[in-house]
């Protein structure tokens, strides 16, 4: 629902092996702003990472799926702006 002002980032983190993964997707999402979003690209499904992200911002994130495989998983993830 971004303007065509706006782009978002893609960030494919095929080309990290497993274990640098969900640290670097972490780096992206505490470096959000209020309001932006990032399309993660996997190789899976990123299933077990949207409860990793709820347990640690419970309510604060957005998690769209864009591409359901079977071979590339494309979600947009997104830091939801704070009620005022």
């Amino acid at each position: 629902m971004g303007d065509a002002s706006t782009q978002t980032a893609v960030v494919d983190v095929r080309s990290l092996v497993p274990a640098q993964r969900h640290a670097k997707i972490f780096e992206l999402v505490n470096a959000l702003e209020p309001g932006a979003s990032f399309i993660l690209v996997n190789d899976h499904d990123p299933k077990p990472l949207y409860y990793q992200l709820d347990a640690e911002y419970p309510g604060q994130f957005s998690w769209t799926y864009v591409e359901s495989g079977p071979t590339v998983w494309r979600v947009e993830i997104g830091k939801l702006a704070k009620a005022a």
